[in-house]
């Protein structure tokens, strides 16, 4: 991800700071589609039912604000239910874990924190902002799953055997361009929109794969080591629905997952998402 730059973030920074931190709080979706049988059901009803599974992927538009508070709403759901959670996070990188500990510990301000938070992503901080502080407020685990920059940048430009024997060391093995064919029309569309930069397709691809195979490799770790609790995912709809990193999780693992994506158009349509992309479709947010 590009970093901010320093005037944007300030105007950031100066923004968060004319907000309290104690505005935190749920706005509850309404109808949500469940997909295996077509029916329409309420969203603690999606709640009761996904909270069986060990990973729980909740997909976005990186942009787009109701999302991020279906996403906050989830967090809210399993936490007063009393369900042991942690939330795994595209938006930051596996290196930064130190960083997010101390957040969650309560041992960084906002001030502090925002820093880390522009080296990581590009998005506004105000998208965000109430899904970090109540994961602060309430000690829930966060997890970096992203993978740095230059390593992304280099499969892209030169393949996954371009990377040197350290930078494998950061990947888990075996990725390739090797996608069903739906998710590979997708992966196709996106690359049409970036020709301009000269890239092989298949390195493209691969740079896709690493995203998605590494965080579900920190993933798979996680839930290893902390049995019994559940992790609820943020990331971007073309890395949470099933053929991203759920998929990849679930090859090699016991682990179980469910998917919940907000309709988007031309790629999650109310009339034709199938059990191959997502459990449940948020109607509204």
């Amino acid at each position: 991800m590009k970093k901010i730059t320093f005037f944007a973030g300030l105007l950031f920074f100066l923004s968060v700071c004319a907000i309290t931190e104690s505005d935190v709080g749920p706005d509850i979706p309404g109808r949500v589609l469940r997909v295996r049988d077509g029916r329409i059901i309420s969203f603690m009803q999606m709640i009761k039912e996904v909270k069986k599974a060990d990973l729980v992927f909740v997909g976005e538009v990186h942009d787009d604000s109701g999302h991020h508070r279906a996403e906050l709403n989830v967090m809210i759901a399993f936490h007063e239910s009393a369900t042991p959670v942690a939330v795994g996070l595209e938006m930051f990188r596996s290196d930064s874990q130190n960083v997010l500990n101390a957040w969650v510990k309560g041992k960084l301000a906002t001030k502090d924190f925002l820093p880390a938070y522009f080296d990581n992503w590009q998005m506004p901080w105000s998208f965000y902002r109430k899904i970090f502080l109540y994961a602060r407020e309430h000690e829930i685990p966060l997890l970096g799953l992203n993978i740095p920059d230059a390593i992304s940048q280099k499969v892209a430009e030169g393949g996954f055997a371009s990377l040197t024997k350290a930078e494998r060391k950061q990947l888990p093995p075996g990725i390739s361009c090797s996608v069903d064919e739906t998710y590979m029309a997708i992966i196709k569309k996106v690359y049409a929109d970036h020709r301009s930069q000269g890239r092989e397709f298949v390195n493209f691809c691969e740079a896709q794969m690493v995203w998605d195979k590494t965080m579900a490799w920190h993933l798979v770790n996680y839930v290893k080591e902390n049995p019994g609790k559940a992790v609820v995912v943020l990331a971007g709809v073309g890395h949470a629905w099933k053929r991203g990193i759920p998929e990849h999780v679930e090859t090699g693992s016991k682990l179980t997952s469910r998917v919940i994506l907000p309709l988007v158009p031309d790629q999650i349509d109310q009339k034709t998402v199938t059990l191959k992309d997502a459990d449940y479709v948020l109607l509204d947010y």
